[in-house]
């Protein structure tokens, strides 16, 4: 069953710049208004013939700690964020120009990306976009984690996560539950950052991996509490893997309505069901998504 709102986009260009977390190079990611249809389209700027890349599930690359976008030479790193900012705000349409691979880590939320884009306003655009209920339940499941799909009595859009490392880890089970609105999305989850346990951070910085990143530009959790840092929400962490879901699931390319719930998931499983449910929209209509670029709303 398919139903139909109007599709979004900004009403003027916007940026934010930062550094990534994990090549440490500075990047600045200009956000453009959109023609309908066109999607969100990542754009590398700095490379010859300026490729690009939709934001689909298609070229979704999901790896440990990130998820990725790749398409032919463009690569780019750590989407995740900004397709939370974008999902979040409901805006469907838009060019993302960036001078480097990494998307900024910036404080390890989506809250920077969120702000400017809601200084640039938003348009309503003369379209409608495909929106996929769901009928019947889709998980995906791995080594005792999964990630489901569930119908809504209500027809809302619900996310939650329910975290749960084990007895022996310093980050204690914890659950959080989002009735999703671009309200809702500001206020409760796009603050929640990024978070790793002291073994894991040392571990990184020892490899030679994020040496640039302090203990205030993400949460680092050792057994006595997060270090040099303190929390935005008692079940921040939840909220932050709250935060990735909606961002990964974004690449299915349509709104949705349905629960969306995650047991221990993360980008990987996140990116699997994105691929199932742009499978399932795609054989229950026919509407089809181009992606011009660069051309305005």
């Amino acid at each position: 069953m398919i139903g139909y709102r109007n599709e979004h986009t900004i009403a003027a260009s916007c940026e934010v710049a930062g550094r990534g977390y994990w090549s440490g190079q500075d990047v600045c990611v200009r956000f453009h208004p959109a023609a309908i249809s066109t999607g969100v389209v990542f754009v590398r700027t700095d490379l010859e013939g300026r490729p690009e890349c939709p934001a689909t599930s298609d070229f979704g690359d999901s790896v440990q700690f990130r998820t990725n976008l790749v398409r032919g030479e463009a690569k780019f790193e750590m989407v995740e964020h900004v397709m939370a900012a974008l999902a979040g705000l409901e805006i469907d349409n838009c060019v993302v120009e960036t001078d480097a691979c990494e998307m900024p880590g910036l404080d390890g939320s989506c809250d920077a990306f969120v702000q400017s884009l809601q200084s640039a306003g938003l348009v309503i655009q003369a379209t409608s976009k495909p929106r996929l209920f769901i009928t019947e339940p889709i998980r995906v499941e791995s080594e005792g984690a999964y990630v489901e799909a569930l119908p809504s009595p209500d027809a809302t859009l619900r996310y939650s996560y329910s975290l749960d490392y084990g007895t022996q880890s310093c980050i204690r089970p914890q659950s959080f539950e989002l009735n999703c609105s671009p309200r809702s999305f500001v206020r409760q989850v796009a603050p929640a950052r990024t978070f790793v346990t002291l073994a894991q951070a040392e571990h990184l910085r020892a490899s030679g991996v994020a040496r640039h990143v302090t203990n205030q530009e993400l949460l680092v959790i050792s057994d006595r509490g997060v270090v040099d840092n303190e929390f935005r929400f008692r079940n921040e962490c939840a909220r932050h893997k709250t935060l990735d879901l909606i961002g990964d699931l974004s690449l299915a390319g349509l709104d949705l309505v349905g629960r969306f719930h995650s047991y221990r998931g993360g980008h990987r499983l996140n990116g699997m069901l994105a691929s199932r449910l742009a499978s399932l929209a795609d054989s229950r209509c026919t509407v089809k998504t181009s992606h011009p670029t660069r051309k305005a709303a």
